[in-house]
């Protein structure tokens, strides 16, 4: 391993500082149009429930076509010109993005979810009935929508989302699939997951008198969601304050004022801009109102903005690079005649017949097939979630955090990198110093670390390095140090590659700090 350089350009700590502090301007999360007008009939179903893993949905992973391997080959030797798949790809005018659902457990996440669905046409009335009768029957009345998102019966028994639960749907001009996070202390590695594939985030607040407070104070989840949505590159957010209906609230515009000016503090204070990023809307997520069709003035006489269905479409992403090298951190992967990966692209595009590569182990792979929900396409761009056949490797020989990338420009994989940190929290006797171990969460990666080296630290008022070399940070402290890895993994400089380079750092069931990569090792360590 090589000695990574100890000093970096002082002329550079302040931008970088800014974009550690995540401003929103440095934010790069981005999206572009993309191919297949992919739909789904609703929610596909997660199959696992380990509190302890770190939290990846499982893709129904039986694809609606299944085509034997001679079948594919024909198709291969029968695919269309370069000129006429971008053609196809054009033809495509809906762009796609992710939204992820964050805010404190029981603020209503599943249930605005279903509903959702309900509205847009992806569950019908039958399929709601069946809901409705099996809530009754577990005394769970009011949680029959969130029983379309929340499709396992631990999910169900407990009332909690466990999984990052997903599901399609469409307004006019985006294809949207919904990320429903978990909300419960217990599954924030997987609320992690849903994040980290996030374009953007609707953070749900319930407006019920002591939940919001609840979920606000701290140790409360929406704050950490907030902080946590804001590293892993969720540029933008829609407040959206839940059960107004309650009869605790009963679309009290004083509860709505009061809860948004404590909320914009806090956001701001999280890196958000406020005026730019943040939207605020009252809504009820049970009853579906101000969710597909504006408030009725006779409901809410207060009210004269929109209504979710038009911020989501309203708000705009930047475009990524369809063109750049291929980036996608594999979330998950299995056997269907072949190997299959998941995950979405963060940077460049996938089209059948490519060869590519799997790094970290420099394995060359050929692209068979590509699948956009359940429909099979020939390309995709940047923030697709896809599932990707592959010939060339075994489904055993690949890891959750593994990235399917160009071989031209392939990711580098390192076990050392220097980075910057905020630190958000200690727990109670902890000292942040060399030797300090945590868990981090970089895309797709969950490894153990270890901070080997505080290079310096960054005086939190004027953002210049101080002259003296730390021993150690306390709690908000800003800090440029070196952090180790026991196994090889792929990131990129966050200058570079954002969704690459941004990560947490948690121990203990906390977030202890939030950081960006901006230095690797050397050429000779990396791929």
């Amino acid at each position: 391993m090589s000695e990574l350089g100890h000093t970096l350009p002082p002329s550079d700590i302040e931008d970088d500082i800014k974009a550690l502090q995540l401003d929103s301007t440095v934010e790069n999360t981005t999206v572009t149009t993309d191919v297949g007008d992919a739909r789904s009939d609703g929610v596909v179903d997660s199959d696992r429930t380990d509190e302890g893993s770190t939290g990846v949905a499982h893709l129904n992973p039986n694809p609606v076509e299944v085509e034997p391997e001679d079948a594919i080959e024909v198709k291969e030797k029968e695919s269309l010109p370069a000129e006429d798949i971008e053609d196809v790809v054009d033809d495509q005018k809906k762009r796609h993005l992710n939204v992820v659902f964050i805010g404190h457990v029981d603020a209503g996440k599943s249930t605005i979810g279903g509903q959702i669905l309900f509205l847009s046409g992806q569950v019908d009335d039958r399929t709601i009935q069946k809901y409705e009768k099996e809530a009754k029957e577990k005394s769970r009345e009011s949680w029959y929508m969130a029983y379309i998102m929340d499709t396992n019966e631990e999910e169900r028994a407990k009332g909690k989302t466990v999984e990052v639960g997903r599901a399609h749907f469409e307004t006019e001009t985006t294809r949207f699939t919904i990320l429903d996070a978990p909300g419960h202390k217990s599954y924030v590695p997987n609320m992690i997951s849903g994040a980290s594939q996030a374009d953007i985030g609707v953070l749900v607040i319930s407006a019920r008198k002591g939940e919001f407070e609840t979920g606000y104070e701290r140790g409360g989840q929406t704050r950490e969601h907030v902080q946590l949505a804001k590293t892993l590159g969720v540029s933008k957010l829609l407040v959206v304050v839940n059960k107004m209906d309650d009869p605790t609230v009963t679309w009290s515009k004083e509860r709505f004022d009061e809860i948004e000016s404590k909320m914009i503090t806090f956001l701001r204070s999280s890196g958000y801009n406020v005026k730019k990023d943040v939207q605020f809307l009252p809504i009820s997520g049970l009853m579906g109102t101000n969710m597909k069709t504006r408030l009725d003035k006779s409901v809410c006489p207060w009210w004269d903005g929109v209504c979710l269905f038009e911020a989501l479409d309203a708000i705009e992403v930047p475009l990524r690079d369809p063109k750049g090298p291929l980036r996608l951190p594999i979330i998950d992967k299995f056997k269907d005649m072949g190997t299959v990966v998941m995950g979405k692209i963060e940077s460049g595009s996938v089209r059948e017949g490519d060869n590519l590569m799997i790094m970290p182990n420099k394995v060359q792979v050929k692209v068979l097939a590509i699948f956009i929900d359940e429909d099979k396409v020939r390309r995709a761009g940047p923030g697709e979630n896809l599932r990707v056949r592959v010939s060339g490797i075994e489904e055993e020989d690949i890891l959750t955090g593994f990235v399917l990338c160009s071989v031209a420009k392939p990711i580098h994989a390192v076990f050392e990198f220097v980075a910057h940190l905020q630190i958000l929290e200690l727990l109670d006797n902890a000292i942040f110093c060399a030797g300090y171990k945590a868990v981090l969460h970089i895309h797709s990666v969950v490894e153990e670390c270890e901070i080997v080296d505080l290079m310096l630290q960054i005086d939190p008022k004027t953002k210049k390095p101080m002259k003296k070399k730390p021993l150690f940070v306390k709690k908000g402290g800003l800090i440029v140090c070196r952090v180790q890895v026991n196994n090889l993994i792929c990131i990129e400089k966050f200058s570079d590659f954002p969704q690459m380079g941004r990560f947490t750092l948690r121990t203990e069931g906390k977030t202890i700090a939030v950081g960006k990569v901006t230095e690797l090792a050397s050429v000779n360590d990396n791929a």
